[in-house]
């Protein structure tokens, strides 16, 4: 194994998804680390709240030395917009003296690369939730033409099947869209976005499959895996 090529991932205490989503999509040779922390759900807390923990958790994964840090949670990461974005990330980057990201702007360069600028937002969540996520994403240049939150509680996430999300996003296409947003790292959508691509003919961008190409972009590592869809078509 390459042991240089290392990705640290900063993860919800309640996530079960990422771990082995990472370790089965991401190209040999490359470490994937996580740690916890308690962020969403009962552990909700503001940013202020949060800071302390965060620091600490980013100063521990510095430990395995990882090429890049990802704050990975799409929700929080969107949820006080750009500049709350910035403050994750600096509180990241001071912690642990590893360049840092977060799922949001790895979504943000998704987009970005696949030409989309507006899109169709589906989501496990609740409404106030996805409400966010509309908002973070307008102050970013992008509009939500629809969007549709199933209002799960955070432990019915990754009970939902691809074939389940194929067929809500499927009962909920837009024409004007210009790809498809599945957001949250804590789900089985990943594995619905090549048969997604297939029937919608438009890119489908979900929150683990770009976050995993930013890192490798990051990383200087050229990956192709065609189950991951156009972002990861070429390399």
């Amino acid at each position: 194994m390459n042991t240089e090529a290392r990705i640290g991932l900063i993860i919800p205490s309640s996530n079960r998804l990422t771990e082995p989503q990472f370790h089965a999509y991401a190209p040999p040779g490359v470490g994937i680390h996580v740690t916890r922390l308690r962020m969403t759900g009962k552990w909700r807390k503001p940013f202020s709240e949060l800071k302390g923990p965060l620091a600490e958790a980013a100063a521990a994964i510095s430990d395995a030395k990882p090429g890049v840090i990802v704050f990975h949670c799409t929700a929080n990461s969107m949820e006080n917009g750009l500049a709350g974005e910035a403050a994750m990330v600096e509180t990241v980057q001071s912690a642990s003296g590893c360049p840092t990201i977060t799922t949001a702007q790895a979504i943000r360069e998704a987009f970005t690369y696949c030409a989309i600028k507006k899109l169709v937002l589906i989501s496990p969540y609740v409404k106030p939730t996805n409400e966010h996520e509309v908002s973070y994403l307008a102050e970013a240049g992008f509009t939500v033409v629809h969007e549709l939150g199933l209002g799960l509680e955070t432990d019915g996430y990754g009970a939902v099947t691809p074939e389940e999300w194929i067929k809500v996003v499927m009962e909920n296409t837009r024409p004007e869209a210009d790809g498809y947003f599945l957001s949250c790292t804590n789900t089985r959508m990943i594995e619905a976005i090549d048969e997604l691509e297939r029937e919608l003919g438009k890119p489908v961008i979900n929150s683990n499959q770009a976050t995993l190409w930013a890192c490798l972009k990051k990383l200087g590592i050229r990956h192709t895996d065609k189950r991951l869809g156009r972002l990861l078509a070429s390399g």
